[in-house]
């Protein structure tokens, strides 16, 4: 606002200007509305209290048309015209004078003439100021919202389909906002995401959450307008976070015009209220959780169905061979401990996920004659079995999404030194996948019971796993693998093996 301008602005080269228009030096002071002095000139001692004696004494600046007014005190006069910006009065010239013989001091005509002029040049100051603040504030904010777009963008782009896309924005954000908890909830997929920046503790953290799942959302869902609650005695506490005295800013969040979901900032009452400006910044955001949050529910569909998929083609290849059962999920679960310990990039993370789920897929293929047979396999029937790496590649390559994962499931079968197959690779010339996937087929291959034969126990497996470490198997991925039973001497049982102690040798699994 231009009134609280006024005081900022330098007026010594106004008082410069009007002792040059009226070759005199005059006791010249700028007041506010309210007639307080805000300025005076210098080399005139008392100025300002006698200018606050008259305030005292009940002078109101009275004014009777738009020229320069006048009021007797005493043995001075006081000189005042109004100071006005964009239509609105923003404060007051005044100067004493002391009273001629006449009563009229010399030349008032053209003090008069010259004071309209310094101030209408005082009010074109703090309009052209006002404008030029507002236009400042209005800029920052929208630098601010265009940041806070930004990062966001940024922060999606950097995520993985498997990150918690609603957690961390949320932190980012109360951060960003010194919010003490952002919250995004949607009751209709029981989703309740928070974070906090705690400015002090809030021992009560369910009970404010739970309060934002009930009473709030549905107001919010009824009003489908942005709520913010700054005053303890704002009439709405009655029903919403009653006995609660924090102060909340809520923007619903839209989808195809229906509010679905809210998103929460809440503080402490000793700080700062909410402004309009974090109400836009409010909204950006949720704007943003909403198409997020549409793209949330999209993927978690897409993984579910991929899931389901899998779990189909597995079924079908396990249905063949009873023995074999679970066989995929063991694998897959002693692949990730694998690839998460060597601190694999998501992206070939998720690309472990699949291809050891799916490494044995292609055996759908193998006659059940071969692949339930419980003794020895001739050397044709093994054949079969060696096809089966190829038959998971030809199944699989035809996914888009499982283009990644294809060469662990191909190549879970290559050997370390090149005597493997499908197609003899060695050393790091095999994908790293399939090296972490022949691991763990390794383990689960010996610790499983098969028609012909009990499982091993787990000392003999890793034992044997040791035996074939330069030979069969990446021998960093299997000190990897030692390092994580180690590390983890219960997991095994939640597999459910044998440990059935065995002294006969047991060769490298197939």
């Amino acid at each position: 606002m231009p009134h609280k301008l006024l005081p900022a602005l330098d007026f010594t080269r106004h008082a410069r200007w009007l002792q040059r228009s009226t070759g005199s030096e005059h006791a010249l002071a700028v007041c506010d509305a309210g007639g307080a002095p805000c300025w005076s000139a210098p080399g005139h001692d008392g100025l300002a209290d006698w200018l606050a004696h008259l305030n005292a004494g009940g002078f109101a600046w009275p004014c009777s048309g738009d020229g320069m007014q006048r009021h007797d005190s005493g043995d001075a006069t006081l000189l005042y015209l109004q100071i006005k910006a964009k239509g609105q009065l923003i404060g007051h010239l005044a100067v004493r004078s002391a009273a001629g013989a006449d009563g009229a001091p010399f030349a008032w005509d053209a003090l008069a003439e010259a004071l309209e002029d310094v101030a209408a040049a005082i009010g074109e100051e703090c309009g052209v100021q006002g404008e030029l603040d507002a236009m400042a504030d209005e800029l920052s904010d929208r630098y601010e919202e265009l940041h806070l777009v930004y990062a966001i963008d940024r922060q999606v782009q950097d995520m993985t389909s498997g990150e918690d896309i609603f957690g961390s924005l949320l932190e980012s954000w109360a951060e960003h906002m010194d919010a003490d908890v952002a919250a995004f909830i949607k009751p209709g997929d029981n989703l309740c995401v928070s974070a906090t920046n705690l400015s002090q503790p809030i021992h009560n953290l369910d009970l404010v959450l739970v309060e934002m799942r009930g009473d709030l959302y549905r107001f919010a869902h009824s009003s489908r307008q942005p709520i913010v609650m700054n005053d303890a005695g704002d009439p709405r506490r009655a029903y919403i976070f009653t006995d609660m005295p924090f102060k909340i800013l809520c923007c619903p969040v839209f989808q195809d015009k229906s509010v679905v979901a809210i998103l929460v900032l809440l503080n402490h009452a000793h700080k700062d209220d909410f402004s309009n400006s974090d109400r836009k910044l409010g909204e950006v955001l949720a704007n943003h959780l909403s198409s997020l949050s549409r793209m949330h529910s999209m993927l978690a569909e897409t993984s579910k169905f991929n899931q389901q998929m899998a779990a189909a083609l597995i079924e079908a290849v396990e249905a063949k061979d009873p023995y074999t059962r679970g066989h995929s999920e063991r694998v897959h679960h002693i692949a990730m401990e694998i690839g998460r310990a060597l601190r694999l990039p998501a992206r070939e993370l998720d690309n472990l996920f699949w291809g050891s789920l799916l490494h044995d897929v292609g055996k759908i293929g193998i006659p059940d004659a071969v692949l339930c047979k419980p003794g020895r396999l001739t050397r044709d029937e093994f054949t079969f079995i060696m096809v089966h790496p190829e038959r998971s590649y030809e199944i699989l390559r035809h996914i888009d999404r499982l283009k990644g994962a294809v060469p662990g499931a191909r190549h879970h079968q290559e050997k370390y030194d090149g005597t493997g197959y499908p197609h003899g690779l060695a050393g790091n010339d095999i994908p790293y996948n399939a090296r972490i996937i022949a691991v763990a087929d390794t383990y689960d291959s010996i610790t499983s019971s098969r028609a012909y034969r009990a499982g091993r126990s787990h000392e003999v497996a890793m034992a044997e796993i040791a035996r074939c470490a330069g030979t069969q198997l990446d021998p960093g991925v299997v000190a990897t693998f030692e390092q994580v039973c180690r590390a983890e001497p219960g997991w095994i049982a939640a597999f459910g093996i044998a440990r059935e102690q065995s002294s006969a040798p047991a060769a490298c699994a197939a």
